[in-house]
Parts: structure tokens; sequence; C-alpha cells
């Protein structure tokens, strides 16, 4: 039996007070715990986006037909909602457990020595991302899944899957100032390709806000533009991707760059050519609900992969002499409340 130390009222002062605090002073995560505690945060944040697609795939958008509570009268959805209201509603109870990914990255990059103030602060930057987030898919409900605001909304949770990797990226990092591995031109064509990426996804948001899929079955409003020409347009756009991604490997290739950007351009590149099958067999087949999910998901993937071969450019060393930890009165970052 462990014996359970007692708990003074100082102590239970300090834990009101500050909790991360009071509990990295008792506890001390390993790097792994606090790796996998980042990977967690990334991996909710890709199953957030795919759970959200199936809401709408599933024309369940409108199954709890009002925010915060899911009806006028109950908090839940009940068994009078059927089918469409337990998939809404499972969504917005898996926002809770996003909340407890991102919560737990933050308790172990604070408890982690020595402390990383950075860390702890992208952690942070996380949770607020998932709060604004939440509060945005209220909105999309509110003024009935409105294609613009569910746009908004994915664009959204790409924000903070781009946090949540930088985080894991920084976890294994050192502290010290980042060293390019690459030159000037190559960082600017990696820059290019990361600029064009982001064009892609954010079209694709208005190919499915022209689509099909409005989410629900009562006549939801489309944005008003020619579906199959956005979609023309969302597949030349993925095209340039790819051709800057061949430039981008030939060119590391080139000037004898590391091994780990080229491993990352070489994993770009086969992660677009499998969302490029994906796309090109859903647009020929009538968007079937699976492929467009599954489309969702190689989106997250891509996304992935270009933020990816952005952290591969440059190194940051662990220093040789760990810096110390916080004092106990040494003041917090941003907290929550």
């Amino acid at each position: 039996m462990v014996r359970v130390p007692k708990l003074t009222r100082a102590d239970v002062a300090q834990a009101v007070r500050n909790p991360l605090l009071y509990i990295a002073e008792r506890w001390t995560p390993s790097l792994r715990t606090v790796r996998r505690a980042a990977m967690s945060a990334v991996v909710m944040a890709v199953v957030i986006v795919v759970t959200g697609g199936a809401v709408r795939l599933t024309g369940s958008g409108l199954g709890c037909p009002t925010w915060p509570k899911c009806t006028d009268d109950s908090l839940t959805a009940t068994s009078a909602m059927g089918f469409h209201g337990a998939i809404e509603f499972g969504n917005r109870m898996l926002t809770y457990v996003l909340c407890a990914a991102v919560g737990w990255a933050i308790i172990a990059a604070r408890s982690a020595k020595p402390w990383r103030r950075g860390v702890t602060r992208l952690g942070w930057a996380q949770f607020w991302v998932v709060m604004g987030n939440a509060v945005l898919g209220g909105i999309v409900v509110l003024v009935g899944l409105n294609p613009y605001t569910v746009a908004a909304h994915f664009l959204l949770s790409t924000a903070l899957l781009t946090i949540a990797l930088v985080t894991w990226q920084r976890v294994r990092e050192g502290d010290t100032a980042p060293r390019p591995l690459v030159g000037k031109a190559v960082s600017q064509l990696t820059w290019l390709l990361a600029v064009a990426a982001g064009l892609l996804i954010a079209v694709g948001t208005v190919v499915t806000g022209a689509g099909r899929h409005a989410g629900d079955s009562s006549d939801v409003h489309r944005i008003p533009i020619d579906w199959k020409m956005i979609a023309q347009l969302h597949a030349d756009l993925a095209w340039v991707v790819v051709a800057l991604t061949v430039a981008l490997w030939f060119v590391l290739k080139a000037v004898d760059a590391p091994v780990g950007p080229l491993h990352r351009a070489r994993d770009l590149f086969l992660i677009l050519m499998a969302q490029g099958v994906i796309g090109y067999v859903q647009y020929f087949t009538d968007t079937p609900e699976v492929l467009v999910g599954t489309h969702m998901l190689g989106s997250c993937l891509v996304w992935i992969g270009v933020v990816r071969v952005l952290l591969s450019l440059r190194e940051r060393p662990v220093a040789d002499a760990p810096v110390p930890g916080p004092a106990a009165g040494q003041p917090e970052p941003v907290t929550a409340g």
C-alpha cells in the first residue's frame, strides 16, 4: 500500500490558486510521456475533423438543433431524436476528449524538468483555439449550417492541427536557436509550397460549401458558385502542389540536403498521390459519403506532410547543460480563468 500524503490547508490553497504549479512540484513526467501527450493532441485534432465530417455526411448537422444544449429542453440527445441526434451529440462529446488531450499536453509540458515555457505556451495556444472553435461550432448550428461558417470551422481545426504538430516537434527538440539545414532559396520554395497547400485546403472548403453534402436534409444554404468550376480549380491547385513538391525534392537532392527534408518531401508526395486518386474517384462517382470522408482525412494528412516538410528544414539541438526549472514563486504563462 502506498501511503497517501496528508494535505494541509496551505496545499489546498496552492492547488486552488495554481493547480499546474502544484502538480509540477509533485510530478516529473518522462520525456516519453511528454511526447505521447503532445502526440495525443495531434491525433485528436485529426479525429475531431473526421468525426465532424461524419456529422455532415450523415446529414446530422442539425441533429441537435441548438447550442450549447442539444434542444431547448435537454442538454443531451434524446431517444426521440434518433440516429442524427446521437451522431451530432457524440461529436460534441468528442470535443471534451480533445480538451482532455490538450490538457494532458499542457500538464505534461508544465511538469517536465526543466520547465520549457515555450512548449507550455504552445499547449495553451491549442486550448484557446479549441475553445474558439467550440464557440464557432455552436454558431454553425445556430445559423443553420451556413457554408461560410462551416468552412471557417474546418480552417480553424486546421490551425489547431498546425499548433499541435509544432508542439510535438518542439518537445522533441532543444531550446537553442534554430539552425537552418538548407539555403534561403530552398526555404522560400518550401514556403511557396506551404502557401499553395493552404490555398488548396481553403478552396476545398468552397468545394464542400457548394457541393451536395449540405449536412442536413433541410433546405441548407449553399455557396452560389458553379460546383464543377470550383472543383476544377481545386484539382488545378492540387497539381500545383504536386509539382512544387517534386521540384522541392529535386532541389533538395541537387544541393545534397540532409536525409530529413528529403524523406519528408518524399512522404508528402506519396500522400498527395493517394489523396489525388481519392479526389478524382469521388468526383467521377458523384461524391459518395465514404470517399468524401476519406478525402477529409487525406486533407489532414496532406497538411501534416506540409508542416513536417517545413519543420524539417531546421534543427534545434538539445543543449548540453539543462536549464533549471522555475522557482515556486515564478509567474505562470497565460492560464485558463
